[in-house]
């Protein structure tokens, strides 16, 4: 997908909103989760393409920006890796909180797109990186966050193996998550928790008790 088409298309069929939770920040959001696939469909030319996560603020996404914006010394002058970024709201959050250096990432070319047009919707720095990193372990960032990713088991259980390694490599790790069914929980303790509006049929309630969560210390 070529970059300025795919970030034309974002400008078409999303329009700058502010989510409930992080207030402080706009984005490129859309209201018609379906409507947009199909439109995704259509400018792809071809069926089966991944539905527009970037196109939302999701509960785990938005309480993870919240704790980050209120407790920014977690990245105060450190490099971060935000993994699955979608909207890129997490690394927004982080790079306004003061992070040295932040790094997108995410597998769609229209969540990269979303991810430039939002960071300069609200004047900060975000490297955009495209690709399935999940074999990985977040390069060299001090902090590796993850938002809303334990929505289904294989991506769930690459997902824990990409943060463990982060964490066997000395990096702080954070999610997010709104109790999603695979979230492997002897794995993580709560930090914090938060009461997260969502839009009208993007979730099963219109308000979700998110957490924000760490890898459990090991003895």
């Amino acid at each position: 997908m070529n970059p300025e088409r795919a970030a034309a298309f974002v400008r078409t069929y999303t329009r700058l909103m502010r989510p409930p939770q992080v207030p402080e920040l706009r984005l490129h959001l859309a209201e018609d989760a379906f409507g947009l696939w199909k439109r995704t469909e259509e400018e792809m030319g071809h069926p089966g393409v991944p539905p527009p996560y970037w196109a939302f603020a999701w509960p785990g996404g938005q309480a993870l920006a919240r704790y980050l914006l209120d407790h920014p010394a977690v990245v105060l002058g450190r490099s971060v890796f935000d993994l699955g970024s979608g909207s890129g709201l997490v690394a927004i959050a982080a790079a306004r909180a003061g992070a040295a250096a932040v790094t997108a990432g995410d597998v769609d070319a229209f969540a990269v797109a979303a991810i430039g047009l939002n960071a300069e919707a609200n004047d900060v720095s975000v490297t955009c990186s495209l690709g399935d990193v999940l074999e990985g372990d977040g390069a060299d960032a001090d902090v590796v966050l993850a938002g809303d990713l334990f929505y289904e088991r294989p991506t769930a259980e690459r997902v824990l193996r990409f943060l463990t390694r982060a964490e066997a490599r000395g990096a702080d790790v954070l999610v997010g998550d709104p109790g999603r069914d695979y979230l492997p929980r002897p794995h993580f303790e709560a930090l914090a928790t938060y009461e997260v509006a969502v839009p009208p049929g993007l979730e099963d309630r219109a308000v979700k008790v998110t957490n924000v969560l760490r890898p459990v210390a090991r003895p």
